[in-house]
């Protein structure tokens, strides 16, 4: 049960934002010029970082609904996304896109423990000041987003098909607010 009054069944993020629209709108905006505007980085790539950071800080929400973005989006190499929960030094994915998911995940510990030795890195593997800063800036907003979600307690589904089917809209229809109950 979430810790103020949402709309009941009503998962993750979804609850909050309709529940504050004059916020929520705003940050369904940066999600998607963070997640399918423009970049350099491919959406699944993009989705992929989100879902990482959320398992890296334990939101079942965000880590379960970006992984099946990013599974819709990869298509045929949908595993990549469970390998990379796995192991990510050993998950079948660039090195270049292993370089990124490290600095994201420095991220997650804090933006000081990215090191320049850690841009360095990225950079060697072809990594792009735009696609460096977009890493950052998506590893940034999606602890921003997991400490909102898990913070306010909101519905975390435990049934793997809903997730499924919140990646395909996400996929589908992008990241845009959603109606308030009637």
């Amino acid at each position: 049960m979430a810790h103020i009054n949402v709309p009941e069944g009503v998962p993750g993020i979804r609850s909050l934002v309709m529940f504050r629209p004059e916020t929520g709108k705003h940050l369904y905006q940066l999600a998607q010029v963070l997640l399918r505007d423009d970049s350099p980085l491919t959406p699944a790539d993009r989705e992929l970082i989100a879902a990482y950071v959320s398992h890296r800080n334990n939101c079942m929400f965000c880590r379960n609904s970006h992984a099946a973005a990013a599974r819709c989006l990869y298509r045929e190499a949908a595993p990549v996304v469970d390998a990379v929960f796995l192991d990510m030094q050993q998950a079948p994915v660039s090195e270049k896109l292993k370089a990124l998911l490290n600095i994201a995940g420095k991220v997650q510990i804090s933006g000081k423990a990215v090191t320049a030795e850690d841009i360095e890195a990225a950079r060697k593997l072809g990594a792009t000041d735009r696609e460096i800063h977009d890493t950052v800036l998506i590893a940034a907003a999606f602890c921003m987003f997991n400490r909102y979600v898990d913070g306010l307690a909101s519905f975390t589904p435990t049934n793997a098909d809903e997730y499924t089917e919140m990646g395909k809209r996400m996929v589908e229809k992008g990241y845009v607010l959603p109606d308030r109950p009637r």
